[in-house]
């Protein structure tokens, strides 16, 4: 095993290790009153490191520890591996459309990583796991700890595939990301935070990806205050489709707002 090797090796392990250290969640019943009130079926997970606090709440704790896909939250570490194999050079490289009509009318056109993370292009990502191949995507996928860290099965594989992920897995990875502690380079990870950014106060900032596989919706970040982070992963059923798809912003707002961790709207 060469150096390089043996240092990636020793980073999964503390990575695996770090998926294990977060705080025992306390289970939060209360908030089912926010799933009721959007007539949906989920849980959330949200690990408050406010003023040197390091306090975790659940709702639905099974459902928390259980795997899902994670569609297009898995865009977060795509993004990471694309940089990191030289796929992708900046937030500024032009990702060619291949003139191919799509449903969504933003996806028509030329794209950058920060367009793709905005619009959630699928084909600018499955032309990443082409580049990667399967192997390269698993042996990415491992060395972050990253859910089953599977890319077989149907495609995509992180949207109709085997890869699955649950919401205290992505609750880890994010804890991770937001500390530059993945096995990438620093300016690799700050970028993606940078194009994770959802929208801004004058002294708070929310970092965040939609998913949507067509059976669960997710909305995975963390809102930065300048006493610390909220992290925060969520998952429904979208039985409903497309009409379900603004409940995972709704209540997980909600939720935040009741501890203080977004400001009124």
């Amino acid at each position: 095993m060469n150096r390089r090797s043996l240092i990636l090796f020793v980073l999964s392990i503390v990575l695996t290790v770090g998926a294990l250290a977060a705080p025992t969640a306390q289970e939060r019943t209360d908030w089912s009153s926010f799933f009721a009130a959007a007539e949906a079926r989920g849980t959330i997970v949200v690990w408050d490191n406010r003023n040197g606090r390091d306090v975790a709440f659940v709702y639905d704790p099974e459902r928390a520890g259980r795997r899902y896909s994670p569609a297009s939250t898995f865009k977060i570490p795509h993004s990471l591996f694309a940089l990191d194999a030289g796929i992708l050079r900046d937030e500024f490289q032009v990702i060619p459309w291949d003139g191919v009509k799509r449903s969504i009318e933003a996806w028509n056109e030329n794209q950058n990583l920060r367009s793709a993370m905005r619009n959630s292009t699928v084909w600018v990502y499955e032309r990443f796991a082409q580049r990667l191949g399967d192997a390269r995507e698993t042996a990415y996928m491992r060395k972050i700890a990253y859910g089953n860290a599977v890319a077989g099965g149907s495609k995509p594989f992180w949207v109709e595939g085997d890869l699955a992920i649950s919401a205290n897995e992505q609750i880890s990875f994010l804890h991770h990301l937001y500390r530059n502690e993945l096995p990438f380079r620093g300016e690799h990870q700050r970028l993606v935070k940078d194009v994770m950014v959802n929208e801004a106060g004058r002294d708070w900032i929310l970092r965040a990806k939609t998913g949507w596989s067509g059976k669960i919706g997710w909305w995975v970040g963390w809102v930065e205050w300048p006493t610390g982070p909220v992290f925060f992963a969520l998952n429904i059923d979208t039985p409903n489709r497309l009409d379900d798809l603004s409940k995972r912003q709704e209540i997980t707002r909600n939720i935040l707002r009741s501890i203080n961790a977004l400001p009124p709207s």
